[in-house]
Order: structure tokens, then sequence, then C-alpha cells
């Protein structure tokens, strides 16, 4: 199932215990349906000493969230917006309800 948001945009979580926060999604993950927002479900990992960490310790680091949570930005005016598709050149681009195209 495509999904309404890729990875490099700009959104704001609209549930949940981060409701509000704006932040760049770092990946995606389609088939679970999910996303990874910077600063957002910030979760505390318990990690083994290693070579890379030989210290080991509580790692804090971002987990995914459900797609469904987030919403884009509208370019122009900042604020969540719904997405719908258009097709521009022959080529289909996600464009917000403002009108603005936001695939580049």
């Amino acid at each position: 199932m495509p999904l309404h948001v890729k990875k490099g945009d700009k959104v704001q979580v609209i549930s949940g215990k981060d409701k509000g926060k704006q932040g760049v999604i770092l990946a995606a993950f389609p088939k679970e349906s999910r996303v990874l927002v910077e600063g957002v479900n910030v979760v505390k990992k318990h990690s083994k000493p290693s070579q890379a960490n030989p210290q080991g310790g509580i790692v804090s680091m971002e987990a995914p969230i459900h797609v469904s949570n987030v919403m884009p930005l509208d370019p122009k005016t900042g604020v969540p917006t719904r997405v719908g598709y258009k097709e521009v050149d022959g080529k289909k681009v996600r464009v917000a309800k403002s009108g603005e195209v936001l695939d580049k």
C-alpha cells in the first residue's frame, strides 16, 4: 500500500503522546505502514557493550510510529494538510489540498 508521506517530508504528529510535534521523516516502512520521524517517539534502549560502544548503557533513539498518526505540512502555509494526487506532465504527484505540489 503506498504511503501519503515519504522520506524527507516535514510532518506533524496528529495523535498520540507526541501530538503536535513536527519533524522530518528519516525512514519509511511501507510494509508495516510505519515511519521514523526525528525527535518523535523517543525510546530508551539498553545496549550491551560492543566494539562500537565499549561502555554500553542506555541509548535514546526514535522508534517508528504509524503513518496514520502523521500529516505532511503544506509548503506554502506550514500547516498540516491532507494529500491528493494529480497527474502533472505524465507523472502522478502528491498535491496538498491547497493546490501546492508536494513532490519536486
